[in-house]
């Protein structure tokens, strides 16, 4: 395969560079932590005209009809500047999922309006058990005339402050294999009984618990089959996976200058501490650590797009970058020293986000055991 960028692709980096480099400084990333909704109506529609919320719909749907490959370039420039808001929740885990379930109507419907900046989409699936396995699900919906009633709670719902619908992921039957009865369903997130409580996160991201008390949801809002939706969630995940390595090759890019600035200009007894050994052996391995998990992500990205076999290369690739940029921004710390641990230092926001990305969609562990599952053992 080739990890060059296409003529397109090298444009779309080098217009996300320049748009997020003057509207997303470190400054507006922490003023955006504090702030109850995590971002400002005039970045999402400016982000909205330039195409990026539709980057991956098709044209029939209001896209711009680009690839999985197109998305991961996009993303590793948001990683790269810490952007806000919620483009992974709506664009990944809800457009895709709409992608993958939902019905021509659905499609037809909410894929434009995401697409325009008007429209907002999240997943629920992470319980109190945590976990992304199928037994890990207990939010039930039981049948009602033709209705479903949904009760439970979903835990860790990136942006359901913001969305105006809320795929939640409950189980519409028990047996012995817990990948069967698990259905999505499409729920208002104003619909009576559905209430929102926003949660304090080490990250700074909007995450929320969202309590489904006896929420009434048509029949006709069910995305997929009705106790069959499990591979699609399954499928969700395996490229939300990637799209969060590829916000963390971008956070890790922007880590490593942090810490080359640093041991450049700063000196201890006479020299430049860029010149100690073991600060250079530091930044070799940031350097090293970076670029396996840039090649690894890309593959992983390269793979989904063209449609080929890749849960072997997914979970390698996740499980591999979780520890390496966990690993590299440890290292950028020890290279600058303890003012990177300031909150007046950018490092700390990409430490933060590090840490958290790598429970995201799956830690390293769960790959392990997920690539050990592919190998057959």
């Amino acid at each position: 395969m080739d990890y060059d960028l296409n003529e397109e692709q090298e444009l779309l980096k080098k217009a996300a560079k320049g748009f997020l480099s003057k509207e997303c400084k470190p400054l507006f990333v922490r003023e955006m932590e504090e702030d109850p909704q995590g971002i400002t109506p005039e970045l999402w529609q400016k982000m909205a005209e330039l195409g990026w919320m539709g980057l991956i719909f098709p044209e029939e749907y209001g896209g711009i009809g680009g690839s999985y490959l197109d998305l991961m370039v996009l993303l590793v420039e948001m990683g790269y500047s810490c952007l806000p808001g919620p483009f992974f929740s709506t664009v990944i885990l809800g457009g895709m999922t709409l992608m993958e379930a939902g019905d021509e109507e659905k499609k037809q419907e909410l894929l434009g309006g995401i697409a325009e900046g008007k429209i907002f989409v999240t997943l629920a699936l992470t319980e109190a058990t945590a976990g992304y396995s199928p037994e890990r699900i207990a939010v039930k919906a039981e049948k009602d005339a033709d209705a479903f009633v949904i009760s439970g709670t979903k835990l860790f719902v990136p942006d359901a402050h913001l969305a105006n619908y809320i795929i939640c992921v409950a189980r519409t039957k028990e047996g012995e294999n817990k990948e069967d009865g698990i259905t999505l369903f499409l729920v208002d997130a104003k619909s009576q009984g559905v209430v929102i409580t926003p949660l304090k996160t080490f990250a700074g991201d909007k995450l929320n618990e969202v309590v489904f008390n006896n929420v009434k949801v048509p029949k006709g809002n069910i995305m997929g089959e009705l106790d069959k939706g499990w591979p699609i969630v399954k499928k969700v995940l395996q490229k939300a996976a990637i799209a969060k390595c590829a916000e963390m090759v971008g956070g890790g890019q922007r880590a490593l200058e942090l810490a080359i600035e640093q041991v450049t200009e700063r000196e201890q007894f006479g020299v430049k501490v860029g010149s100690f050994q073991a600060v250079q052996h530091h930044c070799a391995n940031i350097v090293t650590y970076l670029d396996t998990s840039r090649l690894m992500t890309h593959q992983a990205a390269w793979r989904i797009s063209e449609g080929l076999p890749c849960e072997r290369e997914i979970a390698m690739t996740k499980a591999w970058v979780t520890d390496s940029c966990r690993s590299l921004v440890a290292l950028a710390h020890q290279a600058v020293g303890g003012t990177g641990f300031m909150e007046e230092h950018d490092l700390q926001l990409y430490f933060r986000r590090t840490k958290a990305a790598g429970v995201y969609f799956g830690d390293a562990d769960f790959h392990r055991e997920a690539l050990a599952d592919v190998m057959g053992l």
